[in-house]
């Protein structure tokens, strides 16, 4: 009989929102094995999942037929050994920070018929043994370094000849760089900046008074170049970031399509500035500040209600924004009340005679909405408050709604920035206003 051996498809360069089949063949019949993924961050943090399954009569496992009994995870799971990664490090969050380089996955067949060994999950003896590359940018996708005036940022650019439709992508109040969202939404179709506003290189170390005409720089940046179709483009930004956004649509001009990952309609953290204008911060009660059990910040209570009338300075009017607006909302969010502030925002507009907004309520899903397959960030030390915070979520249903919010978004994007029609995916667990 062959030694088993283990599969992957597609073969090939293979990005990390992607899925693959993992297969395994030349077991013996029915034969019970555990199956175990590994894989390093670049700060040398070990992640790691496990799971059982049983062979068929043929001897041959397919993850995307075998359910998973029991592990790290249960069921049916094709990728449940990608997303149900855990950290050896408490509440250490898996980033990407260098996208040229893929993160590499090693699986291994154990032999579930063997007692497991010191230290073992699961099963015993090694039967079987494969490295998967997953990398952050598809082939052909561009990585060009940009330092335009004030303007510090990444742009990614798609294979090909002609133009492509332009989005700014932002991240949170951890600051930073972050690259490895707009490298993977490049691979489809997209001229993507990872913009950043705070902690890098000469910006502000800290959030302080945060200027609109630095976002509006780079807003011209992308209208100005040869590869990006004008004559508008869209937004993406994801906790600190989607007000940002919003506030980008409100009060700039040439951008129609918004998209907001678990965001505030009121300005938040520190004031914004904008020519002769000042939209005040939304404050916060921090005696409603709340700690876990296992001493994590909980911080979904100390935000003051925009909609009384002390804390009206700070709502951002959405209603003078020119496109639509996407808002993907974690129900299970313990940063803020994402779900309340989305219906603020559809109120809103319909009261300014607005379409409504397209909101997508994700149940058991927290904060942190990532790609797919990034394994679900239920808390995580906070990269400025060096703290660990209390972010929620359910690991299978928040990973199910990476999924599905990722096809949303392309969506919506496709239809509003390339005049697309609408493309039906297979849903994932989200419900739709």
């Amino acid at each position: 009989m062959a030694a088993p051996r283990v599969v992957v498809e597609p073969a090939g360069r293979v990005c990390w929102d992607e899925p693959v089949r993992i297969a395994v063949h030349g077991l013996a019949p029915e034969q019970p094995v555990a199956l175990r993924a590994s894989l390093r961050d670049e700060k040398g943090a070990l992640f790691r999942a496990h799971a059982r399954y049983r062979a068929d009569a043929r001897g041959q496992l397919d993850l995307q037929r075998a359910p998973a009994l029991g592990g790290s995870f249960a069921g049916l799971e094709p990728m449940g050994l990608v997303w149900a990664l855990q950290p050896d490090r408490p509440f250490w969050r898996l980033l990407k920070r260098d996208v040229q380089t893929p993160l590499l996955l090693e699986l291994e067949v154990l032999d579930g018929r063997e007692p497991a060994g010191p230290g073992e999950p699961e099963g015993g003896r090694v039967l079987a043994r494969a490295v998967h590359e997953r990398h952050f940018m598809a082939a052909g996708v561009r990585r060009v370094l940009v330092r335009e005036g004030r303007v510090r940022a990444t742009l990614f650019l798609p294979p090909g000849e002609g133009c492509f439709a332009g989005i700014i992508d932002l991240f949170g109040s951890g600051g930073g760089l972050c690259e490895y969202r707009a490298s993977l939404l490049a691979g489809h179709g997209f001229a993507v900046l990872a913009l950043a506003y705070f902690r890098y290189e000469d910006l502000p170390e800290y959030l302080s008074d945060v200027c609109l005409e630095y976002f509006e720089e780079a807003v011209c940046f992308m209208l100005q170049h040869p590869k990006v179709k004008g004559p508008s483009i869209g937004l993406l930004g994801f906790s600190k970031g989607g007000d940002l956004c919003l506030s980008m649509a409100a009060f700039l001009k040439d951008i129609t399509a918004t998209v907001l990952i678990n965001a505030c309609v009121a300005n938040t953290i520190v004031p914004l500035h904008y020519k002769d204008m000042i939209i005040s911060d939304l404050g916060t009660d921090s005696s409603k500040q709340k700690t876990t059990e296992s001493g994590l910040l909980d911080f979904v209570d100390v935000w003051n209600n925009p909609l009384e009338e002390p804390n009206h300075g700070s709502l951002i009017p959405l209603e003078k924004a020119q496109g639509p607006f996407l808002f993907i909302v974690g129900m299970d969010d313990h940063n803020w009340k994402s779900a309340f502030y989305a219906q603020i925002a559809s109120e809103r507009l319909q009261a300014h005679g607005k379409d409504r907004p397209q909101i997508i309520y994700y149940p058991e899903t927290g904060h942190c909405i990532d790609p797919p397959y990034f394994p679900p960030s239920r808390a995580s030390v906070h990269a400025v408050l060096g703290e660990a915070v209390f972010y929620g979520g359910e690991p299978k249903a928040h990973s199910r709604a990476q999924e599905d919010a990722w096809l949303k978004i392309q969506t919506f994007f496709h239809k509003h920035l390339n005049g697309k029609k609408s493309v039906k995916h297979p849903g994932a667990g989200g419900s739709r206003l």
